[in-house]
């Protein structure tokens, strides 16, 4: 006999079940983008760490992603989606167990940044051809439609979940909880149906895969080097590496592909100018975004001494305009051309981070950031709205799995980047101010300005939560010089971020229609 659920989720002969898995699965994988984020703080003080290691694991999650979605495309062929989305999932679960019980950022980067990381890239890519086998017509639709529509729900409440958590239980059960929907995941698979494999073992191509993860880990570590000034000889090298060994793998598919061999992808869509430029747009679309939702509650925990949840609240304004006008912007397509709303998006989303650049300082509070944070939220929710369906187009049916590896790539590595390269400038912003700041003081005692200069960045990288190892002739100095510090690397990392969004829109202007793609 049907119980309850079963008649109210699942309908007509349960056909939603696959998508509500689908759906499960993309919620915990969005919501751990965003939900950690306004709990730095707390991170930094409980495991004993520091605002560049956070940062770090941050943006390695979405790197780790990255690195690994081509081949999470790719093993399906090999294993069967259902198989390859189980896998994902296990591996997912046991990096938030590992998550959850973290008593050092060692143990938070394992769990959260390479496993999470690592079984996030199996799932996504068999969710999509799970949901894409599994419905025909106008039930396609829809089943896309409520799968992306989720998504955009995670990416949205997961700042103030992750802010309720941290403030009032705690931040391990952002994770924890997750294991609920593991769970119901399991309990419904048998709603899955399997692929029959396409490729054996032996087809994977193994030196392209090796390639194309070295290759961006080397350039995100090398972004995030540029924090430490002793390591600045290695940066060079480690992001002109990752650079090479990305040229060597195109060359590398290619030449496979022109062998007969199976690649890992196929690349020969990055020839597609309307492909290759919607990517690009993507990456460019996706920095501003995870800047924005990285150094907001840097300051906001630094310099207003928020926490976790009116952090959240502080960004919610953003994520509620996000959600609401991807869906206006999907229904404006029927009136304009995507290339125009990507156009304007990228001008809209360039407006609110210019005006955000003038709100921060030692007084500002939540309501200042609305103006900014909502016509940002209006430009990025427009750019969503286009342009993955944009790029898409010119793929074909017959090249969507590829394309879709192709885009989530990229999509994860702009996000990654966006964490790593914004938040690298807002420290060096800030420790640029910090220098200024103390040379202009006549500072007493047996310390040296380096010394308490030094002393100063680490206080800043602990978030301001330890006291800070300065002559007692400074103390009453240190906040006004660091938070002056800070408020003035917000305005240099949000007039960056500006001109970043207006690169989009000048980029953008260069997509030609889909029928002209070829």
């Amino acid at each position: 006999m049907l119980n309850l659920w079963e008649v109210v989720i699942m309908g007509d002969q349960y056909k939603w079940g696959v998508v509500l898995i689908a759906c499960m699965a993309i919620f915990i994988i969005v919501l751990d983008s965003s939900a950690m984020n306004v709990a730095i703080s707390t991170l930094v003080v409980e495991l004993n760490t520091t605002l560049s290691i956070i940062q770090s694991i941050i943006a390695l999650y979405a790197l780790i992603i990255a690195s690994f979605m081509l081949l999470g495309s790719k093993i399906q062929d090999i294993l069967g989606r259902k198989k390859t989305f189980l896998l994902g999932l296990a591996i997912y679960a046991s990096g938030t167990i590992t998550a959850t019980l973290s008593v050092n950022a060692g143990m938070l980067l394992l769990g959260w940044a390479v496993l999470e990381g690592i079984g996030a890239a199996l799932i996504l890519p068999a969710t999509t051809t799970i949901v894409g086998s599994s419905y025909q017509g106008k039930d396609k639709i829809t089943a896309f439609g409520i799968w992306g529509g989720i998504a955009a729900v995670g990416a949205a409440v997961g700042p103030i979940v992750g802010g309720i958590f941290t403030t009032y239980l705690s931040w391990r059960l952002v994770f924890g909880s997750e294991l609920i929907f593991v769970v119901l995941i399991l309990l419904f698979r048998h709603y899955l149906t399997e692929s029959k494999p396409t490729l054996k073992w032996k087809d994977l191509d193994i030196v392209g895969a090796a390639l194309s993860i070295v290759s961006l880990i080397l350039i995100v570590l090398g972004i995030l080097f540029l924090t430490k000034p002793q390591y600045w000889g290695y940066v060079a090298v480690l992001v002109g590496s990752g650079s090479v060994l990305f040229v060597l793998f195109l060359l590398w598919e290619r030449r496979r592909m022109k062998h007969g061999l199976e690649p890992l992808s196929d690349v020969n869509l990055l020839k597609n100018r309307l492909f290759g430029l919607g990517n690009f747009n993507s990456v460019i679309q996706q920095i501003p975004l995870a800047g924005f939702l990285f150094i907001i509650p840097v300051f906001l925990q630094q310099v207003t001494k928020l926490n976790a949840f009116d952090t959240g609240l502080a960004l919610l304004p953003a994520s509620i305009t996000i959600l609401i006008f991807s869906i206006l912007g999907a229904r404006l397509s029927s009136a304009l051309e995507s290339k125009y709303i990507i156009m304007i998006g990228f001008l809209i989303a360039a407006v609110g981070t210019y005006i955000l650049g003038g709100v921060f300082n030692v007084n500002t509070q939540i309501i200042d950031l609305v103006p900014g944070t909502v016509i940002f939220g209006v430009g990025i929710g427009f750019l969503l709205s286009q342009l993955t369906n944009l790029t898409m187009s010119a793929a074909g049916e017959e090249n969507e799995t590829d394309a879709s590896g192709l885009l989530n790539c990229f999509k994860n590595l702009g996000y990654s980047m966006g964490t790593a390269l914004i938040g690298v400038l807002l420290l060096l912003g800030i420790f640029g101010g910090l220098t200024a700041g103390i040379e202009s003081t006549t500072v007493a005692g047996n310390m040296t300005k380096e010394q308490i200069q030094e002393n100063l960045i680490n206080h800043v990288e602990k978030m301001q939560t330890d006291t800070p190892q300065i002559p007692p002739e400074l103390a009453p100095y240190s906040a006004e010089i660091i938070n002056s510090s800070i408020s003035s690397a917000m305005k240099q990392t949000f007039t960056i971020l500006s001109l970043i969004l207006l690169l989009g829109l000048v980029t953008s202007i260069f997509l030609p229609s889909p029928k002209k793609s070829s």
